[in-house]
């Protein structure tokens, strides 16, 4: 309630000050033409903010970035971002909805609109209908975003309202009882206001056992064009997921990486859920000040609860005291986890761009700030093994709803929550210092407090700088050769660590990076290519001298380590190879290993968890005029890994094909995804959680109905 009346407050305030300098409006419709510059595809899409928070062309800033545009995820029938995987080169499924991106774990590195407030909260995988485009920018991005990891980032640019008139309904169906419905709406009011009003429901069942999921959400908004320099918009998005048999792990599997049992296992009952509901608010200002200053203000609030219970494996039953017994005769003991967990976040971003003439060179300079702030709540009661009343489960003969939660021994594990805030000033300046040769260089503050309620408010404060610096050649207009260096800095949690058994050290990291860019065919095809080492210091992992804090009080239950680095290449092509013929094609080197400090988790004393060396996405769409159709052919390559026991994940290639048909304004499209059916895990996790098991083949049918 206190930041959604702070959410008004500055809305209010942010109006009444741009509405007093506005100008009387125009008494005549102006009539707004598009320049396009090169020829459309229906991949590319080169205009992006990422990575700057400015305009610009990819293939002038020293970066490596990607636009997944509306038409891909729309071809590719993406339903959540992990169907996109396979068009981001250098990222892979990590686990739940956490990413391995340039080799480094990333759960929560996750922007919408360019500003923090993930409604999903890192325990679930975002859905796409509310979604126009992904952007992703690769390599450290604290300079500009903040603290995070330093493979990269996603943001997700959300639907708005549009002055033209477009309305849209999709049906859905496929298998494992797949059924969906969705309508989306938007149009001009009058000359200055539109709106946009979009709903959408969604229901499957799982492949694994005791698992289905439903989806729902509301989103819409209004856009107003105070003056020609004045526009504001208020959206909002209210989701509801409600997943069965969950928090889902993985399956487990030998040393060698082969499943033990069925990959439609699960070790959670039938009656185990996982349900979120979360609420968005966000507004956006823009102004021009002047054909040199312009500004771009954000507020978004986003309040989000999620409620869980599980059961969670913990560990093999030795057989007869055998510990080496054969496999077919273990079971696994088991946990109850019950969990109530809320997030309410308050987001502000204020930029300000300046455009000017110095020295004979032209400068985009960029300075602004941010300001999050989350509080949250956090229950958690826990009952572990027999003697809690939690049956073990045979994973050979399953022996589901045998056990009662309702008889549980359940234990407080004394959970609170944490309020924690982030507030930044940051500077960035785009400098063409001649016609070949472009200038970045850009420095942000950070300021991070934190207090953990749960541990008698134990707080915890850093302060830290991020630079980060590229230099663009261009010998010609359609080729760019760049190099750059950033920084990554992630702030430790509050509820990480315990004072008094010594300090954890920040993550720190840097990267350096050179690149080429080249458009071919008039602007229809660009391809990147990137090579880039990242360091990533003080790691923080569970420390395996610890087992429970009743156990070992006096030992922290995790620990700083080492110094890792991921050294790889990157090449993406994406556009039009002909009139007819679309492509998005990547392929990714990556070697992370450990070079300094020890990790008990490694095979070979230096590899990294779900870190694959190689991976290759394409995806090709060949567009058949003369009957209005169109057939695409997808594969997605994912070398081998390692789980954190040091199991081995086996490699695996995955294809996939879709169909689609127009008559008049009527879209037909059926998609078959894992076409050969093929068995194999996305990732590892633990001995006792077992491997991610990838989807079976799937088909999925939609009639999009346009009017």
């Amino acid at each position: 309630m206190k930041k959604s009346l702070i959410y008004s407050a500055v809305m209010l305030s942010l109006a009444s000050s741009y509405t007093a300098t506005a100008t009387e409006k125009s008494q005549e419709a102006t009539e707004v033409i598009e320049v396009k510059g090169r020829a459309q595809t229906f991949y590319l899409d080169q205009q992006t903010t990422v990575g700057t928070k400015v305009d610009a062309d990819l293939l002038d800033i020293p970066l490596s970035a990607q636009v997944l545009s509306k038409q891909l995820i729309i071809d590719q029938a993406a339903r959540d971002i992990t169907d996109l995987y396979r068009s981001i080169a250098g990222v892979s499924e990590f686990s739940y909805s956490g990413v391995t991106f340039r080799g480094f774990r990333d759960d929560g590195n996750v922007f919408y609109d360019g500003v923090r407030g993930d409604p999903f909260s890192g325990f679930s995988v975002p859905q796409l209908f509310n979604v126009e485009r992904v952007e992703v920018l690769k390599g450290p991005a604290a300079a500009i975003y903040g603290g995070g990891e330093p493979g990269g980032m996603i943001n997700y640019v959300t639907k708005k309202p549009k002055f033209s008139s477009e309305k849209n309904l999709n049906l859905t169906l496929g298998n494992f009882a797949l059924k969906g419905i969705s309508a989306d709406i938007t149009d001009g009011i009058t000359e200055d206001l539109a709106y946009r009003f979009g709903a959408f429901y969604e229901a499957q069942d799982s492949f694994r056992n005791n698992a289905d999921q439903e989806n729902i959400e509301v989103a819409g908004g209004l856009l107003y064009h105070i003056d020609e320099a004045t526009t504001v918009d208020f959206t909002f998005d209210y989701i509801v997921q409600n997943l069965g048999g969950n928090r889902l792990r993985g399956v487990p599997v030998d040393d060698n990486g082969n499943f033990l049992v069925d990959p439609s296992y699960n070790a959670n009952e039938k009656f185990d859920f996982q349900d979120m509901k979360a609420l968005v608010l966000q507004s956006n200002l823009k102004h021009d000040f002047s054909d040199q200053l312009s500004s771009n203000v954000t507020v978004r609030y986003m309040d989000n609860e999620r409620e869980q219970a599980y059961h969670e494996s913990r560990s093999w039953v030795d057989v007869n005291g055998d510990d080496k017994a054969d496999i077919n005769d273990r079971t696994i003991r088991r946990e109850y986890r019950d969990q109530y967990r809320a997030n309410t976040e308050l987001s502000l971003t204020v930029d300000f761009v300046y455009e000017t003439t110095l020295a004979d060179m032209e400068h985009q300079i960029l300075f602004g700030g941010d300001f999050h702030d989350i509080e949250t709540d956090y229950d958690y009661f826990r009952a572990r093994y027999e003697k809690d009343g939690v049956k073990n489960l045979n994973i050979f003969d399953l022996n589901y709803g045998l056990t009662d939660p309702s008889t549980y021994k359940l234990k407080d594990m004394n959970r609170d929550g944490l309020e924690r805030t982030r507030s930044s000033l940051y500077v960035q300046d785009m400098v063409e210092l001649t016609e070949q040769w472009m200038l970045m260089v850009g420095a942000r503050f950070d300021k991070f407090e934190e207090t953990d309620s749960d541990k008698g408010s134990t707080s915890y404060d850093d302060s830290d700088v991020s630079y980060r610096a590229g230099l663009t050649y261009k010998p010609a207009a359609d080729t760019s050769l760049y190099v750059n260096y950033s920084q990554s800095f992630k702030p430790v949690s509050a509820d990480d660590f315990e004072e008094s058994l010594g300090r954890i050290e920040p993550t720190t990291g840097n990267q350096i990076e050179i690149g080429a860019k080249k458009e071919w065919f008039d602007g229809r095809i660009l391809t990147t290519i990137a090579f880039y080492q990242i360091e990533k210091e003080n790691l923080v992992q569970s420390n395996p001298d610890f087992i429970d804090s009743d156990e070992t009080p006096n030992i922290s239950p995790i620990r700083n380590f080492g110094l890792v680095e991921s050294d790889g290449a990157e090449i993406v092509v994406v556009g039009d190879i002909f009139e007819d013929l679309s492509v998005t094609a990547n392929y990714a080197y990556n070697d992370t290993k450990i070079v300094e400090g020890v990790d008990r988790n490694s095979l070979d004393s230096n590899k990294f968890v779900n870190a694959p060396k190689h991976q290759a996405g394409l995806w090709f769409r060949y567009n058949i005029e003369q009957f209005d159709s169109s057939f695409a052919f997808g594969a997605d390559y994912v070398s081998e890994q390692i789980s954190f026991d040091e199991q081995r994940v086996k490699p695996y290639t995955v294809f996939d094909v879709s169909w689609t048909t127009q008559f008049d304004d009527v879209l037909l499209s059926i998609n078959v995804n894992n076409v050969f059916d093929k068995e194999y895990a996305v990732s590892g996790f633990s001995k006792r959680n077992g491997h991610f098991p990838g989807a079976p083949r799937e088909v999925v049918a939609q009639l999009a109905y346009s009017f």
